[in-house]
């Protein structure tokens, strides 16, 4: 399904009457925007050999918001009228109060495009993906004969936003977005095992609807299962743990990232506030968030208020250098926005978010590494976790990683749970591999009740003196 792109100043709202309700509402406010979006999705899910769902969601709407010190006034709406801009306007000014703000500088905008602008959903016909997905099937069960049931999901979608600020300047940025998802159950003397691999990014179902793409997939899915089907208890103590490159940069998200967000740190909610310029990690560990990335699913040309995405070092050589702003804590912290202000959607207010966040490369050989473990666990696939941002101590589950004893790597292990602190744990990091790599596009980020999507990633890494929870006796 193809629309006409979103132009809502040509067939919902008359431009100058929006940029007057606009200055209205944030006259004597520090800082302000209406945000326009129309987003579109659909996903199509099959299941043991049936299409289970298949959904097309779309919706559009706008946010008004005024802000003055550490207060803001938001309101949104799903009709985009002047009447609604108007009563969204009383509410949006009630943060104002009696005013006496002056406007920070604007953002400067950007030219550069980091993806395409083409509808992802029109990349083929509805009969094509329904065929894709029964293809995918039959190709991960015949793939091995213990495959039990398979499941696979191709998602789309298309957000098109609009940005107006009082000064009279608009952004405006188109956000493709593709992914696929497989997963495969396998079974052996009664025991069964799943397995899963998927990911996306800022460009069209073609390119991950290629049949070498999702056989890759697949055959993926089945490996980490048939793993799975092995893997014997997890040990339990305190080790040496090797985490492998790309996808594991979740903890680093979790654990580091979020506690160097900027209104963490102006609240002194985070375990890294007011240690600017003072050693935070091992030497060698530097640490960015990078939204400029072509067609990562983090990426963005520029935020959910007009300001371009930046290359951000928050770590540099273990020195806390930065951390991720938007303009309202920015201003408050006196230092420049970073690009990092996203929202869910135009019924959310932007707030600082990360985008792509990753360690960089080290020198050290990745096989090393490991042989360095003498007893502990590899771990190169992790599933869900939690974080406390207020003192970073976190809990994440693997869902692949290995026994290594004397440098060897052994049986895979089930039911492995790291448990420590990002702060700690970054001081204890022991060596860096040389082999970075971003995940492949999978990553959710909540905050707030808000979910965006997001990058990781590092190289390998020996982290000393993790508690490892398992169940082994």
């Amino acid at each position: 399904m193809t629309e006409t792109p979103f132009r809502p100043f040509e067939t919902h709202l008359d431009e100058a009457t929006a940029l007057r309700i606009l200055r209205e509402t944030t006259a004597g406010a520090e800082d302000g925007e209406l945000f326009l979006e129309r987003s579109r999705s659909e996903a199509i899910v099959l299941d043991d050999g049936r299409i289970r769902q298949a959904s097309y969601d779309a919706s559009q709407g706008f946010g008004l918001r005024a802000v003055r010190g550490e207060v803001a006034g938001y309101a949104h709406s799903t009709e985009i009228s002047e009447r609604a801009l108007k009563r969204a306007s009383e509410t949006a000014r009630l943060a104002v109060g009696d005013g006496g703000g002056v406007l920070a500088t604007a953002p400067t905008g950007t030219n550069l495009r980091l993806y395409g602008d083409a509808d992802p959903m029109a990349d083929a016909t509805f009969p094509v993906k329904i065929e894709t997905l029964r293809e995918i099937d039959a190709f991960a069960r015949d793939l091995d004969p213990r495959v039990v049931q398979v499941s696979a999901t191709i998602s789309a979608g298309l957000q098109e936003v609009e940005i107006l600020r009082p000064e009279g300047l608009r952004f405006t940025d188109i956000r493709p977005m593709a992914r696929l998802n497989i997963s495969v159950i396998v079974e052996e003397n009664g025991r069964r095992e799943s397995g899963g691999m998927g990911g996306g990014g800022r460009y069209g179902l073609a390119r991950v609807l290629e049949r070498d793409h999702w056989q890759g997939v697949a055959r993926e899915a089945l490996r980490i299962a048939l793993v799975n089907l092995r893997a014997e208890a997890a040990p339990a103590g305190t080790m040496d743990v090797a985490l492998g490159a790309g996808w594991p940069g979740i903890l680093l998200h979790e654990a580091v990232g979020h506690g160097l967000e900027g209104d963490f740190n102006r609240k002194k909610t985070s375990a890294f506030a007011g240690l600017l310029g003072q050693r935070v990690a091992a030497p060698g560990v530097t640490v960015l968030d990078d939204g400029t990335i072509p067609d990562r699913r983090g990426s963005i040309s520029v935020d959910d208020e007009g300001t371009p995405s930046g290359k951000n070092v928050l770590i540099e050589d273990g020195i806390l250098v930065g951390y991720m702003q938007d303009r309202q804590n920015a201003r408050l912290m006196g230092v420049k926005p970073t690009g990092n202000g996203r929202r869910e959607s135009f019924a959310h207010i932007p707030m600082p978010r990360m985008t792509n966040t990753y360690m960089l490369s080290g020198s050290a050989d990745p096989g090393a590494i490991v042989g360095e473990v003498k007893d502990g666990i590899y771990a190169v696939g992790f599933g869900g976790g939690q974080v406390d941002i207020t003192n970073g101590k976190f809990v994440f589950s693997c869902t692949e990683a290995y026994r290594v004893k004397n440098g060897k790597i052994g049986a895979p292990v089930k039911g492995a749970t790291l448990i420590g602190d990002g702060a700690t744990a970054l001081k204890q990091i022991r060596a860096i591999g040389n082999d970075m790599a971003l995940d492949p596009g999978i990553g959710n980020c909540g905050k707030a009740g808000q979910w965006v999507p997001v990058g990781v990633g590092q190289p390998t890494l020996l982290i000393g003196g993790l508690t490892v929870g398992g169940s082994a006796a």
